[in-house]
């Protein structure tokens, strides 16, 4: 086998350096593309996210709406007992939350705080615009 010759080698690497700069611009155009598209089930390219409802620092608000839509619960730490449960009024029911109280806050579906129905826990500073169930009581915790 023979060896390149030097101006041959030069124009190689030339042509190998082109090639990784086109390949990176190509990539980076992808992901790019990649992620503006909608997450599976999510809205159409040019829809926006729903507008965070109005929710003081220090305070737990609760929307009977999805979409911080819908009447407004809000509880302050000030008048709420720690790591108890709390029921919401009678027959209203939370479909988003905006948590800022500095604890976490657990949302459960049972009115009586039961582990055996749907309950997450969301921390301080989470907006959720769409809660997976109807939650009808809550606890802060400590931390």
């Amino acid at each position: 086998m023979t060896a390149m010759p030097v101006h041959g080698r030069r124009k190689y690497v030339r042509v190998l350096a082109a090639t990784a700069v086109v390949t990176a611009a190509a990539l980076a155009a992808g992901a790019q593309s990649a992620g503006a598209r909608p997450a599976a089930g999510g809205k159409e390219k040019g829809a926006s996210a729903p507008e965070l409802g109005d929710c003081a620092r220090g305070e737990l608000c609760l929307w009977e709406g999805a979409d911080f839509h819908g009447e407004r619960h809000t509880y302050e730490l000030s008048n709420t007992d720690i790591e108890s449960c709390v029921r919401l009024p009678k027959g209203a029911t939370v479909s988003a939350l905006a948590n800022r109280t500095g604890r976490p806050v657990t949302l459960y579906q049972s009115a009586e705080c039961a582990e055996t129905a749907e309950f997450k826990t969301h921390p301080s500073g989470s907006w959720t615009p769409k809660a997976p169930y109807q939650g009808r009581a809550f606890k802060v915790w400590e931390r």
